[in-house]
């Protein structure tokens, strides 16, 4: 691995969250928290026709789980239940080595690095994660 696991970019997004507040009456939450480091986010929606219309967000996590995060929360507004399942899911497919896709989503290349460390995996995970759950929920 040629990339460092932390560089300046993850730590931006880290230091970058969009829409780091809870919603003040969501359709539902849903909180992700990874057993191996304590990472923790919590994700409120709102939905409106099938798409996600608002997004809310705790996030308590390490460098790579805030810039995972920061990426999920960046591009979901808009968003149906099933395409963010569908991120989550590809995104557990790319870290696990069982796809080498990350175009799925814009700005996943920067997580790239922590592919080889499967201990930061669930971090990493954990927006994504949430959210597909989350929307799911409201989504029913």
């Amino acid at each position: 691995m040629s990339a460092p696991l932390y560089n300046k970019d993850i730590l931006r997004l880290a230091a970058s969250i969009p829409h780091h507040h809870r919603l003040p009456a969501p359709q539902a939450s849903v909180e992700r928290r990874s057993p191996t480091c304590g990472s923790r986010v919590t994700v409120d929606v709102q939905m409106a026709d099938g798409r996600l219309a608002d997004i809310g967000l705790d996030v308590k996590a390490c460098a790579l789980g805030q810039a995972s995060a920061s990426l999920m929360a960046a591009q979901a507004i808009g968003m149906s239940a099933d395409e963010l399942a569908d991120a989550r899911d590809k995104l557990t497919a790319y870290l696990s080595g069982a796809s080498d896709d990350l175009d799925f989503w814009p700005g996943l290349a920067v997580l790239a690095p922590a592919r080889g460390y499967p201990a930061r995996h669930a971090s990493i995970r954990l927006g994504f994660e949430a959210i597909a759950e989350a929307a799911r929920m409201a989504d029913a």
